[in-house]
């Protein structure tokens, strides 16, 4: 299919052709001269790194992409006034697809990652309709399959679930294969003799092929990992990719700072997670959290921020009596450092008191997606929260499940917003457990878990048969890596703006600003912020906050 051969409006939007007068602006940007490839002369591969995007002169510019296990399907074919690529293009990342000149040729400018970001910031009418091809092109390569990796496993284990969860929140296009009914599964697992205890397998973009791969591993298949220098000194490092983390980066990278996000997961945080976001301003009709982070995401790399994922940090190390050497994060294998750092690592996941609860991780989830509806469709599930997250995702999984049992400590209306409340309570498959709580699980052949539901007030105990348990209960501040050395509350927050020692003030020569914390030049911004309102919009809003106080920080270093 040529690029131009769909009209429909969202098509031309995936693949714009750019004016003359555009092309002319354009080419000042190239990072070389045009290029010209002879028929069917390959120009990049399938999971080639640092491929640049191409602006087609003259010819035509072939794209392809994996189908699953299949081999090559084409994507579209690129003519004058195109431009290549796709978000990858933006980081360096692994190409998702592989290119080949037409059969007349091809002529075409390069623009690596660099010169491409410098077009779209330098010139906001390209950028525009670059960015917008851009994205819509990753949709559509998640939308529809086979780009990627590949996941061959058995339905509802439980790493192949975290697998796909991992790939989904980090916006990373991948197929899933049933290891005991696709053919072409079937036939990859007996070629290559693996025993069920490996699965599942994961196929990676350059054809390797992973036995029971972790998030580390499943990162460096498919290219997320970062390719870190060891001696770059960046001016803000930023530990959480979360609403707030991500702000902070957009602001501080869009205003000349060089920035790094760190993230052990993905980007998006808790907030990632939620299925839809209905209260944060300028979304009258909601957007999920993983299309949120997704789109902060994006405008990161548009400014030039380097996103490590996934990469545990595991200690601080600064000079708080000094205020002025660069500070070094310890993570794994390998350290980052900088002149400001952003503690933006929000919260860990509460687990409850229920007995056995260890026994049945798989069938338990902390976030509800579309992958833990389609295990749960048409099963009876319970989910234990009343906050506003909970009442998000009950809203969410309800319409997909045959019944879901909401159970809550307390009065809901003392912890969800209002519209939640009577959104759930029209909703006829919800059976409301009112102070309640699961004391204890155990197996069942049939329906993967039996719950002992308790009457709080009565302590009678009843039996519900559950597929899956969802826990929307809160979490704790994730700071354990922070040590001894910045100050936190009673409870694990992170304390801000509060008054330096007389002796680091005067090696500093400045009071501490309302987001730093006991050691200069380290802020905390979001919801490890002591005090902070757990909300999206005010996570978003210390990110920006930050940044102005960063600036005012640098400014007293050499």
């Amino acid at each position: 299919m040529t690029a131009d051969a769909d009209q429909s409006p969202r098509h031309q939007q995936a693949f714009p052709v750019l004016t003359a007068e555009q092309m002319k602006t354009a080419t000042r940007f190239a990072s070389s001269g045009p290029r010209r490839f002879g028929s069917g002369e390959n120009v990049s591969a399938i999971g080639d790194r640092d491929v640049p995007a191409w602006l087609i002169v003259e010819g035509e510019l072939e794209v392809f992409r994996h189908d699953g296990l299949s081999g090559d399907v084409s994507i579209v074919t690129h003519g004058p006034g195109h431009f290549s690529g796709e978000t990858t293009q933006l980081s360096g990342r692994p190409a998702l697809a592989g290119s080949r000149a037409g059969s007349n040729g091809c002529v075409a400018m390069a623009f690596d990652a660099t010169h491409l970001k410098a077009l779209i910031i330098g010139s906001a009418e390209i950028g525009e309709i670059i960015m917008r091809a851009y994205i819509l092109r990753r949709v559509a390569l998640i939308d529809g399959g086979g780009a990627g990796s590949v996941l061959i496993g058995h339905a509802g284990n439980a790493a192949l679930t975290r697998l796909q969860g991992f790939l989904t929140r980090n916006g990373f296009p991948h197929v899933v294969l049933d290891a005991t009914s696709d053919p072409e599964a079937k036939s990859l697992v007996q070629r290559l003799a693996i025993p069920d205890d490996d699965l599942p397998l994961m196929v990676c973009p350059n054809g390797s092929v992973l036995k029971q791969p972790s998030d580390v591993e499943a990162a460096a298949c498919v290219g997320i990992s970062p390719q870190l220098d060891p001696a770059k000194v960046y001016d803000v490092a930023i530990v959480g990719a979360g609403p707030s983390g991500l702000a902070a980066a957009v602001y501080a990278a869009s205003e000349g700072l060089s920035v790094i996000v760190i993230d052990e997961r993905a980007v998006g945080g808790q907030a990632g997670a939620s299925a839809r976001i209905e209260n944060y301003l300028g979304f009258p009709t909601g957007i999920s959290g993983q299309a949120l982070a997704g789109r902060a995401f994006n405008q990161a790399l548009k400014f030039g921020v380097e996103i490590a994922l996934p990469l545990e940090v595991q200690g601080l190390e600064a000079q708080p009596a000094d205020g002025r050497s660069p500070i070094v994060i310890h993570a794994r294998n390998q350290d980052v450092t900088a002149k400001t750092v952003v503690i933006a690592s929000g919260a860990r996941y509460r687990k409850p008191d229920i007995e056995n609860i260890d026994r049945f991780e798989a069938a338990i989830s902390y976030w509800a997606t579309a992958i833990e509806a389609r295990l749960c469709e048409n099963a009876e599930v319970a989910l234990i929260g009343g906050g506003n997250s909970a009442g998000q995702a009950v809203a969410f999984l309800a319409p997909k499940v045959k019944t879901l049992h909401l159970v809550v400590r307390r009065d809901l209306k003392e912890t969800m917003s209002a519209y939640l409340i009577e959104r759930i309570a029209a909703i006829p498959n919800v059976v409301m457990h009112v102070e309640s709580e699961i004391v204890s699980l155990a197996a069942d052949p049939e329906t993967n878990l039996k719950a002992v539901l308790r009457d709080l007030k009565s302590g009678l105990d009843s039996e519900i048969d559950l597929r899956r348990v969802f826990l929307f209960i809160g979490a704790d501040p994730n700071t354990h890596w922070l040590g001894t050395q910045v100050r936190t509350d009673n409870r694990g927050f992170v304390v801000t703006g509060t008054a330096f020692e007389p002796e680091t003030e005067i090696h500093v020569g400045r009071a501490a600003l309302p987001l730093e914390t006991n050691v200069p030049n380290v802020f905390a911004i979001g919801d490890v912020r002591a005090a902070s309102t757990k909300r999206v919009a005010a996570a978003v809003g210390d990110g920006a906050a930050v940044v102005s106080q960063i600036h005012e920080a640098l400014k007293s270093l050499p």
